[in-house]
């Protein structure tokens, strides 16, 4: 019985060829709308820090997809960053990235978008935590909410 049960689950997984990226999110649900080149334009909702974050920004995503990550570059800021899916639900895509930013700074992203065709809107969560250079203890942390929207200005990047 017993091997019949592992034979069972050895057959069940020898069909299962889709890349999982995070906690079930396979990279194949991911629209293939996502990936191209990107026109953001940011506007600033909420923060807890108004010094520290710019009212509103302009910029540029390239989202491709490389084998089973996804890579997130900015061109205007030469920022590159693999992206971690947290879910996919038709055209609602969460995602997040996480980015040493000076000495002693972690800046993470939340990105919540819907896509519509050639363009989304959306939100993105900002995380900066400052740690201390000394023992590494959290010294503060800084918060924003940035209501988003893109426009494609460019194709697909799929490499398989």
């Amino acid at each position: 019985m017993k091997k019949l049960i592992i034979l069972f689950f050895a057959f069940l997984f020898s069909f299962t060829n889709a890349e999982v990226l995070e906690a079930g999110v396979s990279i194949e649900e991911v629209p293939k709308a996502l990936y191209g080149g990107w026109r953001i334009t940011a506007h600033l909702d909420t923060t807890n820090a108004r010094s520290s974050f710019k009212p509103q920004s302009l910029d540029f995503w390239t989202l491709s997809r490389v084998g089973d990550s996804i890579s997130l570059d900015n061109p205007m800021s030469g920022a590159n960053s693999t992206i971690s899916v947290k879910t996919v639900e038709g055209n609602l895509i969460v995602f997040s990235k996480k980015t040493p930013y000076d000495n002693n700074k972690v800046l993470t992203d939340i990105v919540t978008i819907r896509l519509n065709d050639n363009s989304f809107t959306g939100i993105n969560d900002l995380k900066l935590e400052t740690f201390s250079l000394i023992d590494n203890h959290l010294m503060k942390t800084e918060t924003a909410r940035y209501i988003i929207k893109g426009e494609k200005i460019s194709g697909d990047s799929i490499i398989l």
